[in-house]
């Protein structure tokens, strides 16, 4: 008799509401918790035409709208007024944030440390940091962590190792601390924002962040000028890093250069962070997908000389951590302004009118997925990746204004998945699935409790 199918996992998310959430309501679950307020329409037709103080607000699920909007009429689509309002006070003019002459001076600037060939030359730091992290772990074994803590832990340690050269002195703890305060508190919607009152009246949650904002600002503060004063003295052995590429940039002040370094760490590191915990969980609820990687780790890693390979050669780790990106992608909204007349399909969008590109929906959305709520990584093993539309998964954004360190961070993510399952196994034990919560990124309030435990692996080349 034939073993029973394996069902594929469901992974936890607020429900749709079946019925408007009107004004008031609204108003509250936007500043509670902004995927909650998705209706069951969003996540079955291509277009969503509706209003908010007036303004015409157009959701684009369809693939081909994506596109025109983002990519062949880009130009058309500045940031929307809201998304700025609440991520300016953390990151300022950094990348995420910059518009005009500043966005492609920096941008042009910070281009060379992630090209394909740059970014493979970090693989051995990824390494090296990620295997030490897997021992700490090891350590540990038959006790329980917090995996949303541990993984930022990582995180920060991969990025100041690889991107500021081990510069950015800190304690891993209090900066993880540090991060959790920030961005739990500086990067929540305020209902402030969501009014469009000005900016001079105060935001409450975020007055509580400052004691964080300050911490952030001066370290990064004391990381340039340690640079600075290296670069004064040794013009040629400076580290040719990310941070040396910022001081040498001409035309950005010092303010500047410390917005992108904050931008780095909050949309880069926190981004990977929560990624790669999500990954962990999804895997502790799926037995049959996490024997699939571990076997593939015991047979493939074992052969492979350099991690450079390793993003192209575990199809199925690879696999694993992009079905994560799309059940829980780090960049939940890519919200625009229209500044003329356009169209996408049959709707017609005003000028002044906002359009969302909701990859929180778009990936979950049924006119696009099978099971588009259940975790099913074969979705991107080769030959089914191949099949899917570009602009129907967006974990990286799309366009002129596509994350700068996407092949960064998968191979980060790919490495460092590699080197925690290759001896160690997750288990989230708690009765009750994480609640998933929109705080810039999407991530489980409350943290990610999971059990540690060893596992024997196959012996690495060499």
């Amino acid at each position: 008799m034939s073993a029973a199918p394996v069902r594929p996992f469901r992974a936890p998310a607020p429900v749709p509401n079946a019925i408007p959430l009107g004004f008031f309501g609204f108003l509250t679950t936007a500043s509670r918790n902004p995927i909650e307020i998705w209706g069951t329409r969003a996540f079955k037709e291509p277009y969503i035409v509706g209003k908010w103080l007036g303004v015409p607000n157009i959701v684009i699920n369809d693939p081909a709208g994506v596109r025109h909007c983002l990519v062949e009429n880009a130009k058309n689509y500045v940031m929307q007024p809201l998304r700025q309002r609440i991520l300016r006070p953390l990151l300022r003019d950094g990348l995420l944030t910059a518009e005009g002459a500043l966005w492609r001076r920096t941008r042009k600037a910070i281009a060379p440390v992630f090209t394909p060939r740059h970014t493979a030359g970090f693989s051995e730091t990824m390494q090296d940091r990620s295997e030490r992290f897997a021992d700490g772990l090891a350590a540990r074994a038959g006790g329980m962590v917090d995996g949303s803590h541990e993984m930022t832990l990582l995180t920060f340690d991969i990025l100041q190792a690889t991107l500021f050269t081990d510069d950015i002195a800190d304690d891993g703890e209090t900066f993880a601390r540090s991060t959790r305060d920030f961005l739990g508190s500086m990067g929540r919607v305020d209902p402030l924002d969501l009014l469009g009152a000005p900016a001079f009246l105060p935001r409450l949650r975020r007055m509580r962040g400052r004691k964080s904002m300050d911490y952030f600002r001066g370290l990064i503060a004391r990381t340039i000028t340690r640079r600075r004063e290296q670069i004064a003295r040794d013009p040629d052995g400076a580290p040719n890093d990310l941070l040396t590429l910022l001081v040498k940039t001409d035309g950005l002040s010092a303010s500047e250069i410390e917005d992108n370094i904050i931008t780095f760490i909050g949309a880069g590191h926190e981004t990977t962070a929560r990624s790669l915990a999500w990954t962990l969980y999804l895997l502790s609820q799926a037995p049959a997908e996490r024997a699939a990687v571990e076997a593939e780790l015991d047979t493939i890693l074992p052969t492979l000389s350099h991690p450079s390979e390793w993003l192209e050669r575990l199809p199925y780790t690879r696999a694993v951590f992009e079905e994560s990106l799309r059940l829980y992608p780090p960049a939940p909204s890519l919200n625009r302004t229209a500044l003329a007349p356009d169209r996408v399909g049959d709707v017609a969008i005003p000028a002044g009118a906002t359009v969302l590109v909701m990859p929180w929906l778009i990936h979950r959305h049924e006119m696009l997925w099978d099971r588009p709520d259940h975790f099913i990584p074969s979705r991107f093993l080769p030959g089914n990746r191949e099949a899917l539309d570009r602009y129907q998964y967006l974990p990286f954004g799309v366009g002129p204004r596509v994350c700068i360190g996407a092949s960064f961070a998968l191979m980060e993510g790919v490495i460092a998945l590699a080197c925690l399952l290759r001896g160690l196994r997750f288990d989230y034990e708690e009765a009750a699935p994480p609640e998933v919560v929109q705080r810039i990124t999407v991530q489980p309030n409350g943290g990610l409790p999971l059990r540690v435990s060893r596992r024997t692996p196959a012996p690495l080349a060499g």
